[in-house]
């Protein structure tokens, strides 16, 4: 059944292929930009009105303006929200100020507006894997050593890990102000580590920052034992599109592969697509440099200790048994990711 769906955020990594396979299942889209007179960053978009003739609106709005998603709001039955405040680890000089904040008061301004609306009925959130875990060391406690949609990161703070307890306070926050009305319903989504082509060079994405870091060769040597549980953004996208038309689905769901991976196994499964391997990483650092490196990196021994070579398992059940998803091979997503990036590499 066709609906009108709201996607916050809309020429982001994943709220752009969101709002191209919302438009494909025949949905009228409305999204949300922080400026339209950014066209290199409204491209993608503008090109997707072209394609499908008046099916996507376009609205300006800003996460933290009170009220700023009310008008684009306006006649949806669904809500994807998804834009989220992007910083890299180097940008946060107050955990509290500069990524908790923000995150909260977003979820807070956007569920403010769907309160407001009579005509939103569902609401998928973005959230993230991390709101269920704070370090990797965490999961070994869990039942079965294995991370589950019933877990919290309660580790985190915001000083010690400002975007995790970002994503865990904002998480929360959606939860309460679901409980405290009875017209609309809200399911999560938690991916992994999101990697995979970008359909827009303008997109920013931690996780794509540091593979391409990778991909120039500048872990060349070796590369930091570091394991995430990993999710295609195709993959991704395609949950929350499956959960907004899918009524009966309820709850929290992980969409990331069945166990973390490591940042050489990354490069392994890159390794046959790259143009020069040799520039790729082929062993880890050994976990004493980190500890002897970590101070000038900014990680704590505490960190060091509870992170590094620290592998575990993740159910991915639910995604799997109730969405359907059927997860593509890392070496696919590595591959398309390198080729993609490569290509915007050379057009630059």
């Amino acid at each position: 059944m066709s609906q009108t769906a709201l996607v916050t955020g809309g020429t982001g990594f994943i709220a752009l292929y969101v709002v191209k396979l919302l438009l494909e299942h025949g949905h009228h889209v409305h999204t949300t930009v922080r400026s339209l007179a950014n066209k290199r960053k409204c491209t993608p978009l503008l090109d997707l009105q072209t394609l499908y003739p008046g099916k996507l609106t376009l609205f300006e709005a800003d996460l933290l303006s009170h009220g700023s998603f009310f008008q684009a709001m306006q006649g949806c039955n669904t809500v994807y929200h998804i834009a989220s405040p992007f910083l890299v680890p180097q940008q946060i000089k107050d955990g509290m100020k500069d990524c908790v904040e923000p995150a909260l008061n977003g979820t807070r301004n956007v569920l403010v507006s769907v309160n407001d609306t009579e005509s939103v009925k569902r609401v998928v959130l973005t959230s993230s894997i991390v709101a269920m875990y704070g370090d990797s060391i965490d999961i070994h406690k869990m039942e079965n050593k294995t991370l589950s949609e019933k877990y919290w990161n309660t580790t985190s703070t915001a000083i010690t890990n400002p975007y995790s307890f970002s994503k865990v306070a904002a998480e929360r926050e959606a939860w309460k102000m679901y409980e405290a009305q009875d017209r609309w319903e809200i399911v999560v989504i938690n991916p992994g580590l999101v990697v995979g082509p970008s359909l827009s060079p303008e997109s920013a994405s931690g996780s794509l920052y540091m593979l391409e870091a990778m991909y120039r060769g500048e872990n060349k040597m070796s590369v930091a034992d570091l394991h995430y549980p990993v999710a295609d953004v195709r993959d991704v996208a395609e949950a929350r599109v499956i959960v907004g038309e899918d009524t009966a689905t309820k709850g929290r769901f992980i969409i990331a592969s069945d166990r973390s991976l490591s940042l050489l196994e990354m490069a392994n499964a890159v390794r046959p697509a790259h143009k020069t391997p040799n520039i790729l990483p082929t062993r880890t650092l050994p976990k004493l440099m980190v500890y002897a490196a970590g101070p000038f990196m900014g990680l704590s021994m505490k960190w060091v200790s509870r992170n590094i070579g620290i592998g575990f398992k993740v159910n991915n059940r639910r995604s799997v048994l109730e969405l359907k998803i059927k997860y593509r091979p890392l070496e696919d997503t590595m591959a398309d990711h390198y080729n993609e990036w490569l290509r915007n590499s050379s057009s630059h």
